[in-house]
């Protein structure tokens, strides 16, 4: 059970210089040795990269896995044994753009987490929140002015996610948890889809997330926050919020108290350019409120992430995909690369930052020995061009545990 990917240029996620001619070896899924090494195990199956950049796998922190193949159908869904057969091919998709690990932001259940563990379905390793809390008439509060509800009845593996008040509140963290809930996921404040809600509206109380992060710390867990306006992220980090999804309008008082939490950013700059690109792709399928918000926060969403790795906040990779297009991950590098890191600091944050968010960093993150075999073999040189990660014919080859999940040197 050894296996040993050489010729490489290795980049291990930690943000150490290359090693070219490197070698990763790796024994029952973990990883035995890595960097230069001169005896090769003689018994080992042996794959030589030729040179290919080898990397840890990347991380999403976080997407919607099981959202739509195709954000904003206008159409119906499909009936439900279709939407399923959907769901796996949207992960796949993410698998297959060297993503190893998703986590989830709301929208999947367990029950599709335990099959890609089993090797059901390919998939990336999830992370799930399950269903993301929302306040009465709040960011994910699908109850249109009708009464009718958008998603409707999904089932029983999607808790009730609506709630007010602390005794409410409480009740719906504790009930998200026993159904297998990794984070608690609130929203914090309004946002760019939501039809009748503002970005810089702030929503749920201090007192109401400070129950969420208690409830969900007395499981080991932490809290990640759906957070856009000023006063809904100082609400979240206040009351004890790991991690920022988006952060658009951070000001410095919000990027003094991340820097002295040691909270996680997670910028999402992919995510209101995609409302931007699927409303020029299908008018019809975006709401025109939506459209209007999407292009009103994208230079502050920028703005704010400068601001805040500038400062030296913790920055995670994460595109919220499902609202842009799954496979497009990668994107995200590029753009944090448009505004400001360098292209070693954007792998990090998808690698080593991303898998300390996700507290999965003992396992994967980066490649080193006692760590799983998740690493991915990209033709080219992502440090020369970032972009080249976009591409998804030059992903050679993904692994997970060892194991060849997608192999596109052996065609």
């Amino acid at each position: 059970m050894t296996t040993v990917v050489t010729g490489a240029t290795l980049i291990d996620g930690t943000g150490a210089d290359p090693i070219t001619g490197a070698s990763v070896v790796i024994e029952d899924g973990r990883i035995a040795a890595v960097g230069s090494i001169d005896a090769l195990p003689g018994d080992a199956d042996v794959i030589d990269v030729g040179g290919a950049t080898v990397m840890p796998g990347m991380i999403d922190s976080p997407a919607h896995p099981t959202g739509p193949p195709t954000p904003f159908q206008p159409r119906p869904l499909p009936p439900p044994t279709h939407n399923r057969r959907a769901r796996a091919a949207t992960a796949r998709a993410t698998l297959e753009a060297g993503f190893t690990l998703v986590r989830d932001a709301g929208g999947t259940p367990v029950g599709f987490k335990l099959a890609a563990e089993r090797g059901l379905i390919a998939a990336p390793r999830m992370r799930l929140a399950i269903v993301a809390l929302s306040q009465t008439g709040g960011h994910g509060d699908g109850t249109m002015p009708s009464g009718g509800r958008l998603g409707g009845d999904r089932g029983p593996e999607w808790p009730e996610h609506i709630c007010d008040g602390p005794d409410e509140v409480r009740k719906t963290v504790r009930t998200v948890l026993r159904a297998g809930a990794d984070f608690i996921k609130l929203h914090a404040t309004g946002g760019v889809l939501s039809p009748s809600d503002e970005p810089g509206s702030p929503q749920f109380t201090q007192e109401e997330i400070a129950i969420m992060v208690y409830e969900a710390r007395m499981h080991g867990k932490t809290c990640m926050s759906h957070a856009q306006a000023t006063e809904g992220i100082k609400n979240a980090l206040h009351a004890g919020v790991e991690s920022i999804e988006h952060g658009f309008y951070l000001d410095d008082e919000a990027i003094a108290i991340m820097k002295a939490q040691d909270s996680f950013l997670v910028p999402t700059l992919h995510a209101p350019r995609s409302v931007v690109l699927n409303a020029e792709a299908s008018p019809e399928s975006v709401l025109p409120q939506s459209l209007r918000k999407a292009h009103e926060v994208i230079e502050a969403n920028a703005r704010s992430f400068r601001a805040a790795h500038e400062a030296g906040v913790k920055v995670a990779m994460g595109t919220d995909c499902g609202v842009g297009t799954h496979g497009t991950n990668a994107w995200e590098l590029e753009l944090m690369v448009e505004h400001g890191m360098t292209p070693m600091e954007a792998i990090v944050a998808t690698t080593k930052t991303a898998a300390e968010c996700c507290h999965v960093d003992t396992d994967i993150g980066t490649l080193e020995p006692g760590k799983l075999g998740d690493l991915i073999v990209v033709d080219g040189d992502p440090l020369a061009d970032v972009t080249v990660l976009q591409q998804r014919e030059r992903i050679c080859m993904v692994m997970q545990g060892g194991e060849i999940a997608v192999d596109r040197i052996g065609g």
